[in-house]
């Protein structure tokens, strides 16, 4: 559509002239504090997306659900694809496409052994050991700058995660140490994703990693197939249209600063678990969480401000 048939538009919908109003507004933002935003966005719907996983988890195998959910991310995706025409969605790099994928599948297998057997909010707060093991490795492998800011925000998340996690893990039990396994593999794909980054669009490759991701998983989920129910697969096509917002709100968050910078705010996930897993499992959250949760959404409020106010001083100078 063109420009001014786009304005037009705008102008006699009211809603999409306050979405435009949006958009214009927020990209004026700072670039850290867009890809806040778009960390903040990613991490509330990978959140809904482990609700409903846990659910499927609990009644299919979990190397079926892993595959079935990157197969709904096809097929949600398919649509865009077609319309856009598959010539838009050919990666540059396709062996990289798949070296991302596979990295992402090992990590998806550790994390599903795991995902029944652990509460939500608990699977959460593991996962945030991910950005710890993210900001070390951009700075080793992307060679991006680390300012202190960030070190520090990331120790004071880290020890709130500790907070949340230390009496489960001083158990010894299997399922949350294999969860933890899971930490570094999934920031190397992380990183591998902000690498591919720099030449193919968020788009690309969050196609690509649903049909990676698929390709590999399939032959874990044949296993112990089992035929879902019609519940369930409207379970799984839930789980593709969030699955794919999710990495589609990563991979743009990714996209326009510093992968160590956003890693901060993704703490902010332990709130939403916390309460998904109230609403959904009849599960609160312990003392132990909550003093987490705080701790943790201290650090993320702190260097969200700090972000924002050195990219505003270094524009100003």
């Amino acid at each position: 559509m063109p420009a001014e048939e786009q304005a037009g538009s705008s102008r006699r919908n009211p809603w999409m002239r306050r979405a435009a109003i949006a958009r214009w507004r927020a990209n004026r933002w700072p670039a850290s504090v867009r890809g806040l935003a778009w960390s903040m966005a990613s991490g509330l719907l990978f959140v809904l997306l482990n609700t409903v996983m846990r659910g499927l988890a609990i009644q299919l195998d979990p190397f079926q659900t892993q595959f079935l959910r990157y197969l709904a991310g096809i097929a949600v995706m398919a649509p865009l694809v077609l319309r856009s025409g598959i010539a838009n969605y050919r990666p540059q790099n396709i062996v990289g496409q798949f070296v991302r994928g596979g990295v992402h599948t090992a990590g998806l297998c550790l994390w599903f052994i795991a995902l029944p057997s652990i509460s939500l909010a608990d699977t959460t707060a593991i996962g945030f050991t991910t950005p710890i093991f993210i900001m070390v490795g951009a700075v080793l492998v992307l060679h991006e700058p680390m300012r202190w800011e960030r070190w520090v925000a990331a120790a004071i998340g880290f020890g709130g995660v500790l907070v949340v996690v230390g009496p489960q893990l001083t158990t010894g039990s299997y399922h949350a140490l294999v969860m933890l396994a899971s930490s570094p593999v999934f920031a190397a794909s992380f990183l591998i994703t902000k690498a591919l980054t720099r030449y193919e669009r968020a788009g690309v490759i969050v196609v690509w990693q649903a049909i990676s991701v698929s390709t590999f998983s399939l032959p874990l989920a044949l296993l112990h197939w089992q035929w879902p129910t019609p519940a369930q697969w409207a379970l799984v096509m839930l789980c593709g249209v969030l699955g794919s917002a999710g990495h589609y709100c990563l991979t743009r968050s990714f996209s326009v600063a510093d992968i160590s910078a956003t890693q901060s705010v993704k703490f902010l996930d332990l709130v939403w678990a916390a309460l998904l897993g109230w609403m959904v499992f009849g599960t609160w959250p312990s003392q132990w969480s909550l003093a987490g949760g705080a701790v943790i959404c201290a650090s993320t409020l702190w260097i969200a401000r700090r972000e924002a106010r050195g990219r505003v001083a270094a524009a100003s100078a």
